[in-house]
């Protein structure tokens, strides 16, 4: 059997941290098996979805190295989702109610406060043909429940096990809204059949919407799928994970400069036993992705994962990698392959340099304390001319330390202050050759 899933995000916004993992969890799990992954645009809200947010989707997954075997979406499918309704409705399956929300709402309140579950009491199923026309009178147009059977609904679970619900402790879905709109389970489950799903992969937040799903398949006639649900991310706290970074975007991160390798490299291993390390080739992580080693338990999400690995990779770049990005952020003709050695080591993030594109060339503030300006201003008339290279630097403050007897700390704090107007940053030795004399000798006088 080829393994066929899909990641089916809708496209009323960007995507973001949470459903990065779902997408890249199902794209490791196909590729490992050597099926074939979809990728479904649930579009059927006509009023939210948009197609901005669609090709941002489709941006970001191509920028994550997460390419797709299959493209769909659910727009303009209006008939095929109509022609399931109606063998639900044909064999009794779909039923209509006529209930407010507001009615639904004090039904709903009523039982809370008697300490009883929540469930819709199907009292639409014994309204007479005179309490319809009386509703459609008033102008009522029914929504549509899926009725489900009450027996168990049950289904081994690649990631949290054996999973058992009951039909009678749930209420029946709605799956079409008074508008005559079909709603996401009829929409998901129509296209999971049609398209041959056979593996479902998402967050444990839909583990109530599977059991219904299993129903429905089994109604229309489907096979049912293999599912799998992930732990949702939680806060470093192991609490709900905050909004800022719950909403953290691609699009964000990708402005940031992380790379696409350190995002993947962290949700490939987050909530599984298996240590997160960096990963520059994304068919390394798929050889050792397994998915029974994800854990049900909560998942614990930060930045600083992400950020750590982002820090190894800017290390490792060459300079032919960096620059098309260097052109991004306005500095390309400012930072040659020398340059970008010289303060690679000093960089998190690729746009830092920039920050050392103004060291280097200017404007700084010299650090210079009134003690130092006559020491100073020696090392100034002993800077050498000429070309510089990689002995320049030490070859000048061995000269300095002769001529002032200064040595140490006290030789040496001093000029980078004053050549840099920082206490740290890049060995001297190169990042003076950038600096170049005239800047040098300039900054040296203050």
């Amino acid at each position: 059997m080829t393994v066929i899933s899909r990641f089916a995000p809708s496209p009323t916004g960007h995507m973001h941290i949470g459903s990065v993992r779902t997408a890249l969890i199902t794209w490791l799990f196909v590729r490992s098996q050597g099926g074939q992954y979809i990728l479904r645009i649930d579009d059927t809200d006509l009023e939210r979805s948009k197609e901005e947010y669609t090709e941002s989707i489709k941006r970001d997954l191509t920028w994550l190295g997460l390419n797709w075997d299959r493209y769909e979406h659910q727009r303009g499918r209006e008939a095929v989702y109509q022609a399931a309704l109606d063998k639900l409705k044909a064999d009794s399956r779909l039923y209509p109610c006529y209930e407010t929300a507001d009615e639904l709402g004090l039904k709903r309140k009523s039982l809370l406060s008697r300490g009883l579950p929540p469930i819709y009491d199907r009292a639409a199923l014994s309204l007479t043909e005179e309490q319809i026309a009386k509703y459609e009178a008033e102008g009522r147009k029914p929504h549509w429940r899926f009725k489900l059977n009450h027996e168990p609904i049950e289904w081994t679970d690649l990631v949290r096990g054996p999973v058992s619900f009951h039909g009678k402790d749930m209420s029946d879905p709605v799956l079409v809204r008074e508008d005559g709109t079909p709603l996401y389970h009829i929409c998901s489950v129509v296209d999971d059949i049609e398209y041959g799903v056979n593996h479902v992969i998402r967050g444990e937040d839909h583990v109530s919407n599977t059991a219904f799903h299993i129903q429905m398949i089994e109604a229309l006639g489907g096979e049912v799928p293999t599912y799998a649900h992930l732990a949702l991310l939680a806060g470093e706290d192991g609490g709900k994970l905050s909004k800022r970074v719950g909403s953290l975007g691609v699009a964000d991160l990708r402005v940031n400069g992380i790379d696409p390798r350190a995002i993947c490299s962290v949700m490939a291993r987050l909530g599984s036993s298996d240590p997160i390390e960096l990963f520059t080739d994304m068919d390394d992580i798929v050889k050792q992705f397994d998915i029974s080693k994800f854990s049900r338990s909560a998942t614990k999400f930060s930045m600083d994962e992400i950020e750590r690995l982002n820090v190894k990779l800017v290390h490792e770049k060459s300079y032919d990698e960096v620059k098309n990005r260097l052109e991004e952020i306005g500095v390309a003709n400012d930072v040659d392959e020398f340059f970008w050695q010289v303060a690679q080591p000093n960089l998190t993030r690729i746009s830092d340099i920039k920050e050392w594109v103004r060291v280097a060339k200017g404007p700084v503030d010299s650090i210079i304390d009134d003690e130092d300006k006559d020491f100073l201003r020696q090392a100034a008339e002993l800077l050498p001319s000429g070309e510089w290279n990689n002995d320049t630097w030490m070859n000048w403050a061995n000269a300095v330390k002769e001529k002032t007897g200064r040595k140490g700390k006290g030789l040496f704090m001093p000029l980078r202050k004053a050549l840099t107007g920082m206490e740290h940053g890049p060995e001297l030795n190169q990042l003076l050759q950038v600096i170049g004399y005239d800047r040098a000798k300039e900054r040296l006088l203050g």
